[in-house]
């Protein structure tokens, strides 16, 4: 009987330490197959999804076409853009998200911004624990 408690102690070990950093931080793709992009409705995407503190935002696009800067509230909403040094450039910007609240993420090619809704806005929560 004792050892067959400690396996099931064993067990339960093994679920409550691996799964949870399995489960803790979600991969997402900006856009899911339309990547980061003109035209895109960014609200409806992130509308339904929960994003946790340690959840990677993946920005995709072709190098040289669009950007990614983290702005704040302001920025977001007029499209300010920040200086170039700011910018994610890589086509492939992976971007953890550390802290929980809002965060707005635009493109600062052009208009795009401005005229073309790349924009994105999310709320981060803290992981949930149970």
């Amino acid at each position: 009987m004792a050892s067959n408690s400690k396996q099931v102690l064993a067990v339960l070990v093994v679920i409550g330490v691996v799964l949870p950093s399995l489960t803790l931080a979600t991969e997402f793709i900006v856009g899911d197959d339309s990547g980061w992009n003109t035209n895109f409705d960014y609200k409806a995407w992130a509308k339904g999804k929960v994003f946790t503190v340690g959840d990677k935002l993946v920005f995709k696009y072709p190098v040289g076409k669009h950007n990614v800067f983290k702005v704040n509230g302001t920025g977001f909403h007029h499209c300010i853009i920040p200086p170039a040094n700011e910018a994610f450039t890589t086509g492939n910007d992976i971007i953890t998200v550390l802290t929980p609240g809002k965060k707005w993420y635009i493109c600062g090619v052009g208009k795009h911004c401005a005229k073309l809704g790349m924009k994105l806005a999310i709320r981060v929560v803290l992981p949930h624990h149970h």
